[in-house]
C-alpha cells in the first residue's frame, strides 16, 4: 500500500490477497475461526467467547489478549459486525458504531474451484493504544500511522499464508 497522506482519524486501511486452491466453505471455516487467530497472529495472544457465545455470529462479541514489544500488553472487546457464510467476516474492535480498529476477511470464488481471500485492517476512527504514541509526538503521526499499517500488512501476509496452507493441506 502506497501512502496517501491519511492520518489516524481518517481510518487508515491496509489489505492483502492471496488466492487458495480450496473452495469458499473451506477457507471459511478457518478465517471464522476466531480460536485460531492467536496461533496465526505476532500479537493475538488468546479470545474467549463472552456472554454464552460460541461461534460465529452477527453481534457476537469476544475478548482478545494481545502484546506488542512497543505496545505492551492489551485486552479488547471485538463485535462481530459482518457474518456472511462463506463471503464475508469482519469484527470491530470497540465500540461498533465507532471503533479503534476493524478487521475483514472477503472471500470470492474464482474460476478454478478456488478461493481468493483478502484480509483487511483499519486503525480508527476511534482512540487505541496507538494513540498515546500520537499524542506524545504529533507531528510524526502519519510516520507512526505508516509504521503500524505495515506491521499490520506483514502479520495479513502471514495470516493469509498460514489459511492457504492450512487449507490446501486438508483437500
Amino acid at each position: 500500500m502506497e501512502w496517501t497522506g491519511q492520518v489516524y482519524a481518517d481510518a487508515p486501511t491496509v489489505a492483502v490477497t492471496t488466492r487458495i486452491a480450496a473452495p469458499a466453505s473451506r477457507v471459511w471455516a478457518l478465517v471464522s475461526d476466531i480460536g485460531l487467530m492467536p496461533e496465526l497472529s505476532a500479537e493475538l495472544e488468546e479470545v474467549f467467547w463472552l456472554d454464552g457465545a460460541t461461534g460465529p455470529r452477527e453481534g457476537a462479541r469476544f475478548l482478545g489478549r494481545s502484546a506488542h514489544p512497543s505496545l505492551g500488553d492489551w485486552e479488547t472487546v471485538s463485535t462481530i459486525v459482518e457474518c456472511v457464510e462463506p463471503e464475508r467476516f469482519a469484527w470491530a474492535v470497540g465500540d461498533p458504531a465507532h471503533p479503534s480498529g476493524l478487521w475483514r476477511f472477503t472471500l470470492r470464488p474464482d474460476d478454478d474451484g478456488g478461493t481468493v481471500l483478502e484480509q483487511s485492517g483499519q486503525l480508527g476512527p476511534a482512540p487505541s493504544g496507538l494513540s498515546l504514541a500520537i499524542e506524545a509526538m504529533p507531528d510524526k503521526e502519519q510516520k507512526i500511522v505508516f509504521v503500524r499499517l505495515r506491521e499490520f500488512e506483514t502479520g495479513m501476509r502471514a495470516n493469509l499464508a498460514a489459511i492457504k496452507a492450512r487449507a490446501e493441506r486438508e483437500r
